[in-house]
């Protein structure tokens, strides 16, 4: 789903760049993870922004919801690729059209303000709760990681919070990261991660993939372990 004031001139070119972030997602990550009570409408996800990934992930959670998506960016980084605007990028200081956009859909607004090292959270700006305020939505903390765990390509990992007030933030978003980072700490590498929903599908590693010619050699061979 798309906002109503995302660019719809040359169609083909917003489809065609949809379609590379999907694939994009689908073909370099191993599946996207969700836990928590997801927003069914206009809300501001606030996350933290420790992967280059993060965008792009979190709109495939939207599309998996069917919510439209939208996402602030750092002035510097969307002149360098003014297209994203067609999937739901706008510039940072754009705060009435992020108003309207939370009103709409999704709307993703980094509370670290820029992307940091993964490790704890790095302080929080006051634009999420002010928009969300000013939209009349619900803010919502958002922990996410893309790790590598046991398989051949990373995965994305999204930890949803309920909705906090503005003054709750900072500790809501800090606790549920802590609680992912511990999740991840105590979990079977090699198995999914209990209590976590994969929807969005990834790419199976080559071990998957060439599991059936594995048993097939062992039992031409007789191999055995």
């Amino acid at each position: 789903m798309t906002a109503p004031d995302i660019p719809q001139r040359h169609a083909w070119a917003t489809g065609l760049l949809s379609l590379s972030v999907r694939r994009s997602v689908r073909g370099s990550l191993g599946g996207v993870w969700v836990r928590g009570p997801l927003p069914g409408g206009g809300a501001v996800l606030a996350p933290n922004h420790h992967s280059w990934w993060d965008g792009y992930v979190l709109r495939e959670v939207a599309l998996a919801c069917s919510q439209p998506f939208s996402v602030l960016m750092t002035g510097r980084q969307l002149a360098r690729f003014p297209f994203l605007r067609r999937v739901g990028a706008l510039r940072a200081d754009e705060v009435r059209a992020g108003v309207r956009r939370a009103r709409a859909g999704w709307l993703v607004v980094f509370p670290e303000g820029e992307l940091h090292p993964a490790g704890p959270l790095r302080g929080v700006q006051p634009g999420a709760a002010w928009i969300a305020r000013h939209a009349g939505v619900p803010l919502v903390p958002v922990a996410l990681r893309v790790v590598l765990r046991g398989a051949q390509f990373p995965e994305a990992f999204v930890r949803v919070g309920p909705p906090v007030a503005a003054a709750e933030l900072p500790g809501a978003l800090a606790a549920l990261l802590a609680e992912l980072d511990a999740d991840l700490l105590g979990s079977d590498p090699e198995a999914p991660l209990a209590g976590y929903l994969r929807l969005v599908p990834g790419r199976a590693s080559r071990s998957d993939r060439v599991d059936w010619p594995s048993r097939l050699l062992a039992w031409l061979t007789g191999d055995r372990a």
